[in-house]
């Protein structure tokens, strides 16, 4: 039976909105190219040390709404992820019971308008902790939020990498906290 989903009406503590993105100049590949490349291996992108994502309802090298990972967290902060949405240029995962966020993650691919050959990839989330457990050790400790930061800067740094271009700067962080109204920026 299949695991219902954890909304971030559900979770406990703040509403954070985040945002990790890296600016692409001159990719060796094009946007569709690249696109494809990460929805047909996200396990690649992802430090496996960190965050070791493992496919578990779908097909392999393949992304289709409805298809689960098992995410190993570094930590005791496993979860599972169920694809929501798959567009064009970009992907979304839904927090499943149990994981240790409740809420939601996209994954975005798009050419800056105002930067002629530059890409930017993003990865969108907005969630909170599952509990009040998890809300302690993630935001009062920080434990989680660093082990967080640390993957999605490595998936960005892995995507740019991937796309033969340049890095224009380091991963841009974006944190708002949309309970306390506070935005934190800066890069990873």
């Amino acid at each position: 039976m299949a695991k219902p989903e954890q909304p971030a009406h559900e979770g406990s503590g703040a509403l954070f909105e985040r945002r990790y993105y890296v600016d692409i100049e001159h990719p060796m590949q094009s946007a569709d190219a690249l696109i494809e490349a990460i929805k047909c291996d996200v396990e690649h992108f992802s430090p496996d040390l960190l965050a070791d994502f493992k496919k578990v309802k779908g097909e392999a090298h393949l992304i289709k709404e409805g298809d689960e990972f098992s995410i190993k967290i570094l930590g005791p902060w496993n979860g599972l992820v169920r694809v929501d949405k798959v567009e064009n240029m970009g992907f979304e995962f839904v927090t499943l019971e149990g994981h240790p966020e409740a809420g939601r993650i996209r994954f975005s691919l798009r050419h800056l308008p105002n930067q002629p050959d530059t890409l930017r990839f993003e990865i969108h989330s907005w969630a909170r902790s599952r509990d009040g457990l998890v809300s302690f050790a993630y935001d009062t400790l920080g434990i989680g939020r660093r082990v967080q930061e640390k993957t999605w800067c490595t998936f960005c740094e892995r995507v740019a990498e991937a796309s033969g271009g340049k890095v224009l700067e380091p991963v841009h962080i974006e944190t708002i906290d949309h309970d306390h109204d506070t935005v934190e920026k800066k890069h990873g």
